[in-house]
This record gives structure tokens, sequence and C-alpha cells, in this order.
């Protein structure tokens, strides 16, 4: 008997395959072992390349115009053999998405016209899901619910808040901090996040500039007139929250570096004793993002690189995180693995979910992620044991592990089953961040240059780990080629 998982509100809140459409363009075959699709080169040896987006990792599948892929892989063909040792057909899936939405399925506020027809593959005509999806976003500006309101409204088919992982979800689960005054920082409607995180003393950036209307000096206009102490108390600040990047950067950044230089109490003298400094969670450390201009726009991971520096500049120390969280943080995918296997549960599907298959856009973010949470399972399946995963990053330069006073077993530990996929594929598409033609392109591992990290400070640069093991044009292109690679044919 399967063992149940706990609810999901409780943890977030509430024969052969038939042809598909190969994408325009498509070539007949590649070289022998390779593939070329849409006018793209012949890929490196053992690798597939789509679309003109350069080569994907070696040892997976072919993606072709006709004709098996090598041995022990699929190929993606208009009628070729399935998989050696696999059935024709696939009922019921084994395998689920994590789709991330900026630059995949939408340009800020433009949808990205490959999504509606996307999505019309992977529902049936009741709408409901053929296999379990979630939506991974780093975006952390609204509730969940109207994140799936958008969703459902942007892709024309029913999506549930239990579908959707914002950068801030995992937050839900850090309970020591929830009794606690927070300082919170970012955009949207802030207070009702965090309430609905479980924080229950949370106090905006704006609220603390109008209780200490002193601190926020570098807009002249918005100084004081009369220049006088607040008389108000505040309740001492424990940890500041960071959602997302804020609209006035300045003024976040002073309040925040005076609630870290007090020890929780803004307007108080800078003290020299006050390291290490009050607990700081941050959410999405994406540098940059897709919207409507036609170059990436600063991201929250940005607003923590001036942080960081402004922090060291002053104290001469490393600024230091208790949780980074959102991708590529190994907390969130294991989060994500947990709603795909409710939604399957839910469905009354018993066939294990053996395969994840994160779509995106970002090689720092999306693929290096997904191929850090693949390492961490494959390292799990080989020893047996269950790897301390990255919630916890130090200062420095390597991931590091939860601190030593949380090993023995942090609540929010507790409430996740052990993950429990066997693999987790990284699909890179081109219609965001990463563009074959542009400055973003993918890193050569032997280019002889050094390769720019976009990546947060406290995760080491692996040229393994931003290689995508697929790159397709679009997220259309993605999920045929995931039904390929499956033999998944529902309809």
């Amino acid at each position: 008997m399967r063992r149940a998982l706990p609810p999901l509100r409780a943890l977030l809140g509430a024969g052969r395959p038939p042809r598909l459409p190969a994408p325009r363009g498509m070539r007949s075959a590649g070289r022998s072992g390779h593939s070329a699709v849409s006018g793209a080169g012949p890929g490196r040896s053992g690798h597939s390349a789509v679309s003109g987006a350069g080569p994907g990792r070696s040892g997976h599948s072919a993606v072709s115009g006709a004709g098996p892929g090598r041995s022990g892989h699929s190929a993606v063909s208009g009628a070729g053999p399935g998989r050696s040792g696999h059935s024709a057909l696939s009922v019921l899936p084994s395998f689920g998405f994590l789709f991330d939405i900026d630059g995949v399925l939408v340009r800020g506020r433009t949808p990205i016209p490959a999504a509606r027809t996307a999505f019309r593959k992977l529902v049936n005509s009741q709408g409901q899901f053929l296999v379990p999806v979630v939506f991974v976003t780093n975006a952390g500006d609204c509730l969940r619910q109207k994140k799936a309101d958008q969703l459902s409204h942007l892709l024309g088919v029913p999506i549930s808040q239990d579908q959707v992982m914002m950068s801030h979800s995992p937050l839900r689960m850090f309970k020591s901090y929830h009794e606690k005054c927070v300082l919170v920082s970012g955009q949207g409607p802030l207070l009702d996040i965090a309430q609905d995180l479980g924080f229950c003393q949370p106090i905006t950036i704006d609220t603390l500039r109008e209780k200490r209307p002193l601190l926020d000096a570098v807009d002249h206009d918005r100084r004081p007139s009369i220049l006088s102490p607040s008389a108000v108390e505040l309740p001492k600040i424990e940890a500041v929250v960071l959602f997302g990047e804020p609209v006035r950067w300045e003024t976040s950044l002073q309040l925040i570096i005076d609630v870290l230089l007090t020890s929780g109490y803004p307007g108080n003298p800078y003290g020299q004793e006050n390291y290490p400094h009050i607990p700081v969670l941050a959410c999405n450390m994406d540098l940059m993002w897709v919207a409507e201009a036609q170059s990436p726009r600063f991201g929250h991971g940005t607003f923590m690189v001036c942080l960081e520096n402004i922090y060291k500049k002053i104290t001469g120390k490393e600024l230091k995180y208790e949780a980074l969280m959102g991708k590529p943080s190994r907390l969130t995918y294991q989060c994500a693995e947990h709603l795909i296997r409710a939604q399957a549960l839910q469905r009354s599907w018993e066939q294990p979910i053996q395969t994840l298959y994160a779509v995106g856009d970002n090689l720092m973010t999306d693929v290096y992620g997904a191929n850090l949470y693949n390492r961490y399972l494959q390292e799990s399946s080989r020893t047996g044991s269950k790897p301390r995963w990255q919630a916890k990053a130090s200062a420095g330069r390597a991931p590091a592990l939860l601190p030593r006073a949380h090993e023995a077993g942090p609540s929010w530990q507790k409430q996740l089953a052990p993950a429990a996929a066997a693999r987790c594929r990284s699909v890179l598409v081109c219609t965001g961040v990463y563009s074959p033609q542009g400055q973003l392109a993918l890193p050569a591992r032997h280019s002889g240059t050094e390769n720019v990290f976009h990546g947060h400070r406290d995760f080491t640069f692996d040229p393994g780990l931003v290689e995508p093991d697929h790159i397709v044009p679009d997220v259309d292109a993605a999920v045929d080629l995931v039904f390929q690679l499956e033999n998944f044919a529902p309809h």
C-alpha cells in the first residue's frame, strides 16, 4: 500500500506513439547518434541540438526526424520505435512537469503563443491534467491563488493553487519564525503574503519608514520637514525576510542595513558587536528575468548583490543567509516534487513518478536547479541515505548545509516526505533569458575563457550544472519532446 502524503494545504495552504508535429524546419535526421532540428547544426557527440539552440548534455535522447535514438535512449521521431524494453503506450504517467512561468509561458504580461498550444496537449476534454504539473516560479509578489487565476486565464485550462510553487512557498515550513516580528521586503500585498505563510507579526519597509522617518535620507524630497526622533515604540525585529525586489531600492537597502547593524532596533547607533547579525531569509535569487524588453531586466538577485556588497563594505564581513529558497535551491525542488506526487495520489495514479522534467529559460536558475536536484536524487539513490539538502548557504563559494544547531531534524524537514523520483531532467527553452544567438548563450565548457556566473554568490559555478539535458525552441516543443521520450500518447 502506498503511504499517503501529507495534505497539500497542510504544507502550502490548501502500440507506438502517434506521429507528432515536428518543429518548423526540422531536418530529416542528424548524424549517426546525433540529431539536428530546425536548421540547427548537428550536436556534439552524443548530444542533441534543437532549433539552432546548441548542444544538450551527453548521454541523453536524440531528437530527430526519423529513426530510433541511440541504444538505450528514445528517439523523438515521426514513427520510430520507443525505448528498448518499454511498452509502446503509457496510459498512466510515470513523470511530471515543473514549468517555469516568466520566459516560458509569458514575457511580462504578454503570453508566449506556444503556451496555449502546449497545454491543450496536457489536459483531457474535461480540463483534467493527463500528467502531474506544477508551476515553479521565482516570482514572489502575490498569493498562490492569484497566480493560479492568472495562469488559468492565460492557458485556458483550470489551474489550482495547489499546482503553484512561489519562491516564498517554502517559508510556510519555517515555523520557528512565525511568531517573531519580521521585516518583509518586496512588492505586492506583502502583509497578506506574509500572513498567508504563517507570519504573525510582519512589518513592511514602508511601515518602518513611517515609524522611523529619519532613517530614509537618500531622496531629499522625501525627507521629513520636521527632523525629530520618533517616539513610537516598535518591537524588536528578529529576522529579515526578502520576498523579492522592492520598488525603492535605496530605501529598502538603507533600512535593512539599519536593522542588521542594530540587532533589530533600527534608529539605534550601529554596534560593532552585532555579528553574526539577525537571520536573513531570502526568496528568489534570479539576477535577471525577461519582460517585454529585448534584453533581460534586473531581478531580486541583483538587489541581493547590492545588499551583500553594501553590508561587506560597511562591516568588512560577509552577509549570511539563514535560508535561500526559490530556484535553484534544492528545498524548492523537493517541495515541488511533493506537490507532483500529491497530484498523482489524488488522481489515484498508482504508477510511481520516476522522472521530473523541469522546463525553464534560465541557465543559472532553471537548468542549474534541475541539474543540482538531479545530483541530489542520484546521490540519494546511490547511497541509500538522505543527503542533507540545501536550504542554507553560508557566505562563501560553495553550497553549504544547514547550521549545526538545526541538523537534528528541523520541524520543516519533517513535513516533507523524502524525495522519491529517480531523476530530474532539465529542458531549456529559447523564449526567455536564454537565447542561442544572444549574449546569454550556453557557456562553452572548454572555451578557454572565463565563464561569467550569474548565479548567487553562495552557489559554486560548475559547468556541468548549467548544461541542459535538452534544448527546444519553446514550451510546446518541450511537451512534444517529453511525450515522445516517455512514449506517452494519452489521446
